[in-house]
């Protein structure tokens, strides 16, 4: 398919009834979208295959289904700091703020450049977007040392005060992935949660005391 093929069969898959249910029951907020379920999207990027080109493409459009796809499509070696930002930057719900930083960019070589930058902006979409890769690369990166999910621990700590729902919701999610899915460093995971859970903050310590018994409950001491 090219990206007029693309968009035309996007199109005809639009669902009315998915696409009211998406602000109401998953609080994904989009002005531009077709409506369909993941499933329908996954075929669609099943169908398509690898292609970088097609990928821009597709996330030119603007469609929320569209960028979904693309982040399933591009391929990662071929993905740029600069495109990186680019997309970031557009971020405006945390459905594709994830699945893009789950289904991509925590495969590019960039990914753990981008956990410190974007940890560090201001904008709300960009720094859930530093600490949703934070999340995915606790998940996926196999490769990387403990001592990198150490000092990803210390973003956590300094922007647990944030208080923002959407960027706080994946400042929590990253704790725990590091402290579950890394056991040398569950021990520190557990004790940033205690910290946390003790803090004059409240939005710390809303991210702290959940994080402790989901932790604790799994053997961090």
């Amino acid at each position: 398919m090219d990206i007029d093929e693309a968009t035309e069969w996007l199109q005809g898959e639009a669902d009315a009834t998915v696409r009211a249910n998406m602000g109401l029951r998953y609080g994904i907020h989009t002005d531009r979208a077709f409506g369909m379920p993941m499933a329908t999207m996954k075929a669609l990027a099943k169908e398509l295959g690898t292609d970088h080109d097609l990928a821009l493409e597709l996330w030119g459009t603007g469609w929320y289904e569209a960028r979904i796809v693309a982040s399933m499509v591009d391929d990662a070696t071929a993905v740029t700091a600069q495109q990186m930002d680019t997309w970031c930057g557009e971020f405006d719900n945390w459905a594709i703020c994830d699945t893009v930083c789950c289904n991509l960019f925590d495969r590019t070589e960039h990914r753990w450049a981008k956990v410190e930058e974007w940890a560090d902006r201001d904008e709300e979409f960009v720094r859930r977007g530093g600490f949703a890769l934070l999340w995915a690369l606790a998940l996926h990166d196999k490769a990387a040392d403990d001592e990198q999910f150490v000092h990803g621990l210390s973003l956590i700590e300094r922007e647990a005060i944030d208080g923002r729902p959407m960027v706080n919701n994946a400042v929590g999610m990253a704790l725990r992935s590091i402290g579950k899915r890394r056991p040398g460093v569950t021990d520190a995971a557990v004790e940033v949660a205690r910290r946390l859970s003790t803090s004059e903050d409240a939005a710390a310590r809303r991210i702290g005391w959940p994080a402790l018994k989901e932790l604790q409950a799994r053997g961090g001491r």
